[in-house]
This record gives C-alpha cells, sequence and structure tokens, in this order.
C-alpha cells in the first residue's frame, strides 16, 4: 500500500481524499489524528505532501510510482486543479555554473537546459564567484508559478522516511533533544542495517513514535537511495562538466488550486470536521486569516458551518483585503504553469458582493492586444474583477474619458486576494471595439492548448462556452 505524509492547510481534506482511495497516510500531525477515528502510522513515507509557500496548491514529492498515484487522485479534484512537473525535482543532482554572484545571499545558477538554480553563500565553504562550478543537489524545489528559483546546495542527501543520510554529517544524531535523542541514538545499533561509509544519519523528529520494524524499514530505504546516488554517480568524472542533470532518484509534482477546487476541499473535509463555506479560500488568501478560521470553527463549531451557505466575502475582504484604496497585482496565470504579471492597480470601488473595480494609468506605445487601438500616455485600464466569475472585462479609455474599447478575458474562477488577483487565462477572450463590433478572438490558442493536453477538454468546452456567452451579452 502506498504511504503518504500530508502537511499544511489542505490536510485534512487531502487525507481524506487519500484514505478513500486506498492510500495510507503516516506519521498524521496531532489535528489530523484529532480528527479522524482512526490510527496513524509512524511509518516512512513513499510520497510526502506539503502546501506551497503561498498557500496556493500543494508540492508532491517522493518515489516516482507513489507521486503518480497521489497526483492523480488531487488532478481530478476540480475542472480549474492544473498539474506540473518542474525542471528540478527534489533531490534531483546537477553538475551547475554560476551565472551570477553579485551580492545579496546568494548566486543564480545554470542547471542546463535552461534550468536555474539558487546557491546560497552559507552553503559554500569557499568564496562564490561567476563561472564556478559546483555538483549540487536540489533542496527545495519551486512552484512554475513563483519567480524564485529552487534551491540547491553543494551536498549529497538521501531520506528515508524518517531520517536522512548525508555527506555532510558523520555518526548518528536526531532532531530531537534529551533522553529522546539518546534513545535514537542508541536504538541504532539494534538495526540489522548499517549506515554506509561516509555518510551520517540524521533521525527525524517522528522517528521518536516509530518503533524499531519501522526505523529499519526507513534505514534501509534511505541506504538504497544512498546507493542509487552512487551508481549514478560513478560514471560521472571527478572534475565538473558542463552544467547538466546527473540523476533524479526522486519525482516532484505541483498541483495549483483554482476557486472551484477549493471549494471541492471544503466539501471533502466537511465529511471529517466542521467546515466554514470558503474555508480553504480564505486560508490560501493571509496567514492571519488562517488564524482567523481555525479560532471561529474551534469556538463556533463552524461559523456558518451550512454546506450551501455562500463564501463570506464581505467579512473576509473587509478584515483582510482587498478594499478600496488597496493596491492589488493582476496575477495572470497560464496554462503551463508560469505566473505572468499584468502590472498593479488601485481599487477604485468595492461592493460587499464580492466586485471590486481596479484602475491602471497606461504608458504610450505599440497596440492594444485584439483591438488594434494605439496606447497613448494618459490611457487609463478600468477593469471590473468579480470573485468566482469565469471572466473579467477591462474598458481602456484615453486620457480624455473617451472609450477605446473594451477587452474580456475569460479565465478560470477569479480570487480577490488581500495583495493579488488570481486566476488562469484560458486563452480565448472578446473584444468590442470602438465601433461596436464584437468578436471572440484566439479560439485557435485555445484549441491548440487543449491539443497539447496544457487544457483539459472540459476546461477548452467551459472556456468557449463562457466566451460566446460574453459575445452574444456584449452584442445586444
Amino acid at each position: 500500500m502506498t504511504t503518504a505524509r500530508v502537511r499544511g492547510i489542505y490536510a485534512t481534506a487531502v487525507t481524506e481524499l487519500l484514505n478513500d482511495d486506498g492510500l495510507e497516510v503516516v506519521q498524521a500531525s496531532g489535528p489530523i489524528r484529532e480528527r479522524f477515528d482512526a490510527s496513524f502510522a509512524t511509518a516512512p513515507a513513499d510520497g510526502s505532501i506539503e502546501t506551497s509557500r503561498d498557500r496556493r496548491g500543494v508540492e508532491v514529492s517522493g518515489d516516482p510510482e507513489a507521486v503518480d498515484e497521489v497526483a492523480s487522485i488531487l488532478e481530478s479534484l476540480a475542472i480549474d486543479t492544473f498539474r506540473w512537473d518542474p525542471a528540478a525535482s527534489r533531490g534531483a543532482v546537477f553538475d551547475a555554473e554560476v551565472l551570477e554572484a553579485d551580492g545579496g545571499g546568494g548566486a543564480l545558477v545554470d542547471l542546463g537546459d535552461g534550468r536555474r538554480g539558487y546557491l546560497n553563500y552559507d552553503d559554500v565553504d569557499d568564496y562564490v564567484d561567476s563561472g564556478n562550478r559546483y555538483r549540487v543537489q536540489v533542496q527545495e524545489p519551486t512552484p512554475p508559478w513563483d519567480d524564485d528559483e529552487p534551491r540547491v546546495a553543494p551536498t549529497l542527501e538521501a531520506a528515508g522516511g524518517l531520517c536522512t543520510l548525508s555527506r555532510d554529517r558523520s555518526g548518528v544524531s536526531a532532531d530531537v533533544r534529551g533522553e529522546r535523542a539518546d534513545e535514537l541514538v542508541g536504538m541504532t545499533d539494534l538495526l540489522s542495517v548499517e549506515v554506509p561509509d561516509g555518510w551520517g544519519l540524521r533521525w527525524h523528529r517522528a522517528a521518536a513514535d516509530a518503533d524499531l520494524a519501522a526505523m529499519e524499514t526507513a534505514l534501509e530505504d534511505a541506504v538504497d537511495r544512498v546507493r542509487e546516488l552512487e551508481d549514478a554517480l560513478a560514471g560521472a568524472p571527478d572534475e565538473l562538466g558542463q552544467p547538466r542533470r546527473l540523476v533524479a532518484p526522486e519525482r516532484t509534482v505541483w498541483l495549483w488550486f483554482g476557486r472551484e477546487s477549493r471549494f471541492a476541499l471544503d466539501d471533502v473535509r466537511r465529511e471529517v470536521e466542521s467546515t466554514m463555506p470558503g474555508h480553504h479560500r480564505t486560508k490560501a488568501a493571509d496567514r492571519a486569516a488562517s488564524t482567523a478560521v481555525d479560532f471561529a470553527e474551534a469556538v463556533c463549531g463552524s461559523t456558518g458551518g451550512d454546506p450551501d451557505g455562500s463564501f463570506p466575502f464581505e467579512a473576509v475582504s473587509r478584515q483582510f483585503g482587498p478594499l478600496e484604496g488597496d493596491r492589488l497585482e493582476i496575477g495572470h496565470g497560464k496554462p503551463d504553469g508560469r505566473l505572468i504579471s499584468l502590472g498593479y492597480g488601485d481599487v477604485t470601488d468595492w461592493d460587499p458582493e464580492g466586485t471590486i473595480t481596479l484602475e491602471r494609468s497606461m504608458r504610450g506605445g505599440g497596440t492594444y492586444d485584439a483591438l488594434g487601438v494605439p496606447k497613448e500616455d494618459g490611457d487609463v485600464a478600468v477593469t471590473k474583477f468579480r470573485e468566482g466569475r469565469w471572466w473579467y472585462p477591462t474598458t481602456y479609455e484615453d486620457a480624455d474619458g473617451a472609450a477605446k474599447g473594451t477587452y474580456v478575458n475569460v479565465c478560470t474562477p477569479l480570487e480577490l486576494f488581500p495583495d493579488e488577483i488570481r486566476y488562469v487565462d484560458l486563452y480565448v477572450d472578446v473584444i468590442r471595439t470602438p465601433d461596436g463590433t464584437v468578436e471572440v478572438v484566439d479560439r485557435d490558442e485555445l484549441e491548440a492548448a487543449a491539443a497539447d493536453g496544457l487544457v483539459s477538454e472540459s476546461l477548452a468546452e467551459k472556456a468557449t462556452g463562457v466566451a460566446e456567452a460574453v459575445e452574444r451579452a456584449l452584442s445586444k
């Protein structure tokens, strides 16, 4: 049976989903143990599910087959769930060359084939300069929608679910204190598996609750990974070559949850625990909001636990934003995982039903996409965003307030976070030119994305239907 470790704001819902599909969740956190009427083993995990730093999705890393099994379950969650494989998986080893080492806390490195990484200066013993080459391992992968590069370090590690073997360590240690740490170190001598020469063993905190059989399995897994790394690197020359990937013993998959995905996760979580409408939507917005949701549900048994209730946009927005006067970024996601910023604008109007108006000052030069109207200094883009809507209109006006055309972007359901408007663009759009002509544009781009598998058939049909409905509305 595939085992998985789950952490983060989606943990309860993901645990329920995995349990329903016959996977075993291990190393469960305290809150998860309390919520489920089941026992959870403290055993090595084949895969690990962690919430991304921006709380918009999850990382799934571990054994390639386990990762694929978990990701297949999660990607079918809702129509606006997206799945991507990053260029650099957790644990992958590369020969790298420093591209830029101009101050700051680290250097940008070339990993080959267009891949980049970030090398922290503190992880290197000597001075780092452009052109230096290192053999590095990915310590922290990053999602494709994040501007940061994956963090790499000039070390080798092999994890076994409850422990890690490292070339930078010696002996046996534990990530706990006091007598329990001494016990873990002492219990290692009772295991039939030996730590490989040149590697140090570090037991994770979860190992403190594990039995000898689980510890032995974990160490066996870590040793197997060490052998895999050593075998793969045995043929690599000692002198570092051009940037390239040498071995990738683990696989990493990123899943991005759209608004409908978050509400689907609410439904799953509600089967286990009292869950307010918009639980995951609110938690994804802000860390303080996440704490507030936990408090409200704990004290009141869920404020608004009616599953048919609507997302309390007004309450969340008034407490955490966005509100009139705020400045927001438009996060224009693409189905291939990239995140493009369309710039910042000022919220000039807000209503409690979930609609905001954003105004942006435009610079001259070029023309507006599809409209064919020149961009001029003094132009203003006025955009209306409504929480949960599959489209949003932008009207371009000149310095005197005269309309220069309207561009309607079709996208996954909008989420209005405190500092960012977020969605994934679905290629097809609708325009209305200054003379009143209305037209659906970029159908071919949507068709190509569907053919390439970037957009599912159901999502492509939905996008086309939305565009045609908007076209009819604008033509009246």
